[in-house]
């Protein structure tokens, strides 16, 4: 279930400590960043797994830090776990390790990834952040294009629809198929 990101106002949070580590969901945050800034998702021939728009987003907030005199580093699992949300116990073991020597945790992912880092990280002293906010819940068409480019056409939801009822896009009228 894709979510919808929006970036949140971190650094003057962060400013204050002397290293962060970012530590970034591999599939919402990096589909939402490349939709927002009309970018393809994925270019695997060129780039591998990353997302250019995401990685340079990161790029971003990282100047930012060392502009504060803050140490930053990224830090993502890629495969097998798509999700941060749904990391396993072992993949956490793997954050806590590399959260060791940073002050600060930043989150780029939703409240549930958030949770995991903060879970993984109990009892360091490590201060975990979330630097986006949640907007909804999306919906995108996926195109492969040259060289294996995919990119996103994201499809914002009108409008919530009654529970147990669907009746299309509009969510507004009722689809032939359901009409009496």
């Amino acid at each position: 279930m894709p979510i919808f990101f929006e970036p949140a106002e971190v650094i003057g949070d962060l400013k204050e400590f002397r290293s962060v580590l970012i530590v970034s969901c591999p599939i919402c945050p990096p589909m939402c960043v490349s939709i927002q800034q009309k970018s393809p998702f994925l270019q695997p021939l060129k780039h591998g797994l990353k997302t250019p728009a995401f990685e340079d987003y990161i790029a971003s907030i990282r100047e930012a830090l060392a502009g504060h005199g803050v140490r930053s580093e990224a830090f993502t699992l890629r495969l097998p776990v798509p999700m941060m949300c749904l990391w396993t116990a072992r993949q956490r073991a793997r954050i806590l390790k590399r959260a060791q020597g940073f002050d600060a945790v930043l989150v780029l992912g939703c409240d549930s990834a958030t949770y995991t880092a903060a879970d993984a990280l109990r009892g360091t002293g490590c201060k975990v952040f979330q630097g986006m906010e949640v907007k909804t819940i999306t919906n995108a068409t996926t195109a492969l294009g040259p060289s294996a480019t995919v990119t996103l056409d994201w499809h914002p939801l009108p409008k919530t629809p009654k529970s147990g009822q669907f009746n299309g896009p509009d969510w507004g009228e009722k689809s032939q198929s359901t009409r009496r």
